[in-house]
């Protein structure tokens, strides 16, 4: 990393590696996702300060947010209330994230600011059922399902839990536009604009997907946060705002889906992206 920043020296950092998955992975690898975020923003803060960057953004995660948050969620609520049990650990780490950000605002006076993206999902995702946050995971399970012709797809959850989902494309305009245009110290929310629930996001998939079979929701399997929506409005009052509708995002993820992942298969080995 210190090679890196001394050879190229950039002016403008956006922060946005770290691991990140769906519950089950979150469940499985706690310790390797809060390990690895730290390490990476740990990292990358310190050398951007070292070699004077102009600017930087820092993504942290919706997940920050406490499990009971009054909706939609302000940057006012971060760490006043406990959180998720199945993200804690990713959550934590991104919550250091912000503090940092304001630590070396604080005492190198470096342009450090953090934005807090709904629920991504787009193009080159992780689309693992095993690992990958809850599109990605549909979309992959009901196109394996479609091919096999099986009669159903299980889904954790009641599928009644609400999310606020934003696609690639806006969250990278999202960046762009508040490195340009917003330099507080007060985090920001990059949020989407509408709520789904789970089972509505399900079968709009499966219509997408052309899956014929039923829909199986696990009660037994945990949900997640009730409800997870961004209060983007100082991010909106600045002028910014998504532009591609939840459908249209969905329909673009699924033909680059079926153009780079027609042989991915569905037993591919899980743990080798999160041992190093």
């Amino acid at each position: 990393m210190q090679d890196f920043f001394s050879k190229q020296k950039p002016e403008y950092v956006f922060l946005v590696a770290g691991q990140s998955g769906g519950i089950q992975a979150n469940l499985q690898y706690p310790a390797d996702f809060m390990r690895d975020n730290l390490l990476v923003q740990t990292h990358v803060l310190h050398n951007a300060c070292r070699h004077r960057a102009t600017k930087l953004v820092f993504l942290a995660s919706s997940c920050s947010y406490p499990r009971a948050c009054p909706q939609p969620m302000k940057v006012d609520d971060l760490m006043s209330g406990p959180l998720e049990p199945s993200n804690e650990a990713t959550a934590m780490a991104k919550l250091a994230g912000m503090v940092m950000i304001q630590a070396y605002r604080q005492q190198y006076g470096m342009n450090f600011i953090s934005g807090i993206p709904g629920n991504v999902f787009g193009p080159e995702d992780d689309f693992h059922p095993e690992r990958a946050h809850v599109i990605p995971c549909l979309l992959s399970k009901m196109h394996e399902a479609r091919l096999r012709q099986d009669s159903s797809v299980e889904i954790w959850g009641t599928g009644k839990y609400l999310r606020q989902f934003i696609y690639v494309d806006d969250v990278a305009a999202a960046c762009l536009f508040v490195m340009e245009h917003y330099d507080d110290e007060i985090p920001i929310n990059l949020g989407g604009v509408a709520c789904v629930s789970i089972r509505d996001l399900a079968f709009q998939i499966k219509d997408i997907v052309g899956f014929s079979g039923d829909l199986k929701f696990n009660p037994a399997k945990p949900d997640g946060m009730p409800m997870k929506a961004l209060d983007s409005r100082p991010l909106f009052d600045l002028g910014w705002a998504p532009t591609i509708s939840l459908t249209d995002a969905l329909r673009e993820t699924y033909e680059w889906f079926q153009d780079h992942h027609k042989k991915l298969p569905i037993e591919q080995e899980t743990r080798a992206s999160f041992v190093h």
